[in-house]
């Protein structure tokens, strides 16, 4: 992928929005603006952003609960987001889902899931119907390292391949199920080797790169496209952040996350830009102050919006539609 100048400031951008985004989310909660649980993607914006740039609108998305990057990265307004954090109506998922069930039908973003892996089995199901109705779509299924402990992982790598389904798996592996490292809980740490292992194709990439993983992401969603199978995409990455916001984060040393944020992935793509002479074209100060501004819109966005009324607290609970 040769990196030109629309790229380089579209990959900024993006991977600068899901930072400061999420910045703010900290501060908000801090202030109990935002209430419930709150897991930060900050260090993994590269993967968000890669994968997503690959994708074409009538693909499927599906996400975990830190999906704050996934969301913003697929088109979904920061405002409907933000809005959502707060509980309110006009959040993406009506304010009922808060920060772990974000959901946009329009953009084909089907959740967030606070189940670990719960989002593999129905990425299963949507591509199974895909295929049935000869649809030409691909279904991207994101998840954590720790998910591949669960058996949501196996089953849904099993049927994949034994039925040929035009899923990605994309597995973000930040090396830590929330405050447990890898290697104390996966006897295979190479986790491209347990998809393999299914008769899956399946890859590593460098997860800090934003253009390393746009590259893999271009390749893998041809591929399966093309030749109507699962692939899998494992992507080594480290969260810059504590598992939640309740994480006193006692399971790592200091000194370990200082030298991943060496890797980080806006200082990668500035590297980038430079080695390519476009980093002053860029003007990343003025994408901080537009990034900025979006931000700010959306905070506001959110405090203007709307509680839902207690006579409607029932409502949703049960569809208001027969099932066909």
């Amino acid at each position: 992928m040769e990196l030109d100048i629309t790229l380089a400031r579209e990959f900024y951008r993006q991977m600068l929005l899901i930072r400061r985004f999420e910045e703010k989310c900290v501060e908000l909660y801090s202030n109990q603006k935002i209430r419930g649980f709150l897991h930060l993607y900050i260090g993994e914006e590269a993967i968000a952003t890669g994968v997503m740039q690959a994708l074409g609108a009538d693909d499927s998305v599906l996400s975990t609960y830190r999906e704050h990057g996934h969301a913003l990265a697929r088109g979904i307004p920061a405002k409907r987001i933000m809005a959502e954090m707060y509980g309110k109506v006009e959040g993406c998922s009506r304010g009922r889902g808060g920060s772990m069930h974000l959901f946009d039908a329009e953009t084909r973003f089907y959740g967030g899931s606070a189940i670990v892996g719960g989002g593999l089995p129905l990425a299963i199901g949507m591509a199974l119907a895909d295929k049935m109705m000869k649809r030409d779509r691909v279904t991207v299924a994101f998840f954590g390292d720790g998910a591949v402990a669960e058996g949501a992982f196996h089953e849904s790598m099993n049927l994949a391949a034994l039925w040929q389904l035009p899923v990605l798996f994309v597995c973000e592996n930040n090396r830590y199920a929330m405050g447990t490292a890898l290697e104390l809980t996966e006897s295979e740490t190479n986790l491209a080797n347990k998809a393999a292992a299914y008769k899956i194709v399946s890859r590593q990439v460098d997860g800090m790169d934003v253009v390393a993983v746009a590259e893999a992401a271009e390749e893998a969603i041809a591929e399966v496209r093309a030749a109507k199978r699962p692939l899998f995409l494992e992507c080594l990455t480290y969260r810059f952040r504590a598992h939640s916001m309740f994480d006193a984060e006692l399971y790592r040393e200091k000194t370990e996350v200082a030298e991943w944020k060496q890797k980080d992935p806006l200082a990668v793509l500035k590297m980038r830009a430079e080695t390519a002479g476009l980093w002053a074209q860029l003007n990343a100060d003025e994408l901080e102050e537009e990034v900025s501004a979006i931000v700010d819109e959306a905070v506001a966005f959110a405090e203007n919006g709307t509680l839902e009324s207690l006579s409607d607290l029932e409502k949703f609970v049960y569809s208001e539609e027969a099932a066909q």
